[in-house]
């Protein structure tokens, strides 16, 4: 959970979306001691997650000390979540020995315990061996459909390398969302979006557990920009940031004065090119208007079959068609002959400052 930064997002979104249900007894009790709940091993992030959560207005939050992905027996947590948002780590790996067997199985491995062995270096000392291991990327989204209920929704940031692996785990657990389950969207992040932490691309897989599929066709989305630099300042390139409602984005106010009328994508305006999230949000909320749309734009459906051919790759450069415009370039004797006469100008103003000494 880190420092809790998703569900402080979380809680600001209820309170300023559904603020007036939150005066319902049922609902504010409900808020304040069920709806928030959070897991770490570390004990510094669990102080932290929970005085954020306390000072956000969250009375009473779940913030556990557990192993999410070890074996906790009877008390491993299954089908109890409605919603999910996840940012796991994006690299690592956890030893056989420590892993829940469900998880593995969930990846289409063996769960076997590892016997100690030891292999002995040059210098004639006795070391334990080095056990197999599985990416704590893909361990998670096995994680997350077991604590999600049939019916519950997710949104996970993953790393690209989960879109694409080769690997025996990378595609089956791409295969589970596909076929078991209702893969919803992939949304490709540009490069950067977690600097200065991590630089390494990412996309949010969005799926519903269904345990029964139904996934039909798969929305892509990719985003270039978020509104802020890419390097490892961040720095905010406009004055307005992202939208949360559908009002909002009829409401949107570029910085140049731009306004949306109602239905209007937010693709239309300029800033557009400084920040997609607002599109992102206005095409998720009208998906219905998206399915004709061509590879070769911004979002565009997949639809199962083509995805089923593809080895479940979810990569948006798989599916994507980029038309590139043939350019007409200037002959070279033509550029040369400006080079000659800038050179020239270049010449005379010497010569005219000479003169001036």
């Amino acid at each position: 959970m880190g420092t809790c930064g998703f569900l402080m997002a979380a809680e600001e979104y209820v309170r300023n979306t559904q603020g007036g249900a939150l005066m319902r007894p049922e609902n504010s009790k409900h808020f304040h001691n069920q709806m928030f709940n959070a897991y770490d091993f570390d004990q510094h992030m669990l102080r932290i997650g929970a005085m954020n959560l306390m000072l956000h207005g969250v009375e009473h939050p779940v913030v556990e000390y557990r192993d999410s992905l070890s074996d906790q027996g009877d008390q491993n947590i299954k089908d109890k979540f409605t919603l999910i948002l996840a940012n796991p780590p994006f690299k690592g790996s956890v030893s056989y020995d420590d892993l829940a067997p469900d998880l593995l199985t969930a990846l289409g491995k063996t769960p076997k315990k590892a016997t100690a062995k030891t292999e002995t270096d040059e210098e004639g000392n006795k070391k334990k061996k080095k056990g197999p291991s599985e990416k704590t990327e893909l361990l998670f989204l096995a994680l997350i459909l077991r604590m999600l209920q049939p019916g519950g929704r997710a949104a996970v940031v993953v790393p690209d390398g989960v879109l694409f692996g080769s690997t025996k785990s990378h595609k089956e657990i791409r295969k589970t969302l596909v076929e078991e389950h209702k893969l919803e969207a992939v949304v490709s992040l540009p490069s950067g979006v977690f600097k200065p932490y991590a630089g390494v691309s990412t996309a949010i897989l969005f799926f519903t557990k269904t345990n029964d599929g139904g996934t039909d066709n798969v929305w892509f989305y990719d985003m270039q920009a978020d509104g802020f630099s890419l390097d490892d300042k961040r720095t905010p390139l406009i004055k307005e940031q992202a939208l949360t409602t559908e009002a909002d984005a009829i409401d949107y106010k570029a910085a140049e004065g731009e306004s949306l009328e109602k239905g209007q994508a937010p693709s239309e305006l300029e800033n557009h090119k400084l920040n997609n999230i607002p599109d992102v949000l206005f095409r998720w909320q009208h998906l219905q208007n998206e399915t004709g749309r061509e590879s070769t734009e911004q979002s565009f459906f997949v639809p199962i079959s083509d995805i089923q051919s593809n080895d479940y790759d979810l990569s948006i450069n798989r599916y994507k068609e980029v038309v590139y415009e043939e350019v007409e370039y200037e002959s070279p004797q033509i550029i040369l002959g400006r080079i000659k006469t800038l050179q020239a100008e270049m010449e005379k103003g010497i010569a005219d400052l000479e003169a001036m000494f």
